[in-house]
């Protein structure tokens, strides 16, 4: 008795939620007799459009990557004084042509920074609150 009485209890309480402000029936609405059609879109005629002159190339020749670049980074800028500078420092006029293509080359010597580098190298990004510092056993 005491049970149907406590399930009965929770469940006019859970139902008392339902009640009240009429809930789906007596909410705002959009008037659907407030749309109206949209007119289609129309491409105007350009009338500044002229035919391609002779003898210069066609659309589909231009080298659309190349076309690319120009618009996101413009051409080559002029560097800055300060730049020109540092490069100058750093040695610009002395490096190899073509280091870039050797800098990744398995024949390419390099020197063995050991076993700490490589932990630091493969260490997970994060604030370090997590770290933990270990003493090796020797």
């Amino acid at each position: 008795m005491k049970r149907n009485l406590i399930l009965a209890a929770g469940l006019v309480a859970s139902l008392s939620a339902c009640g009240g402000g009429g809930g789906l029936f007596n909410r705002d609405r959009p008037d659907e007799f407030a749309v109206s059609r949209a007119a289609p879109l129309v491409i105007p005629p350009d009338f500044a459009l002229v035919p391609p002159a002779p003898g210069t190339p066609a659309a589909a020749s231009v080298d659309s990557r190349t076309e690319a670049m120009q618009a996101m980074f413009g051409g080559p800028a002029q560097r800055s004084a300060a730049e020109s500078a540092t490069l100058s420092a750093a040695g610009r006029a002395n490096a190899a042509a073509g280091i870039r293509s050797q800098a990744g080359d398995p024949g390419t010597q390099v020197v063995d920074k050991g076993a700490t580098t490589r932990d630091i190298i493969a260490a997970p990004e994060g604030d370090g609150q997590n770290a933990r510092a270990a003493v090796p056993q020797q």
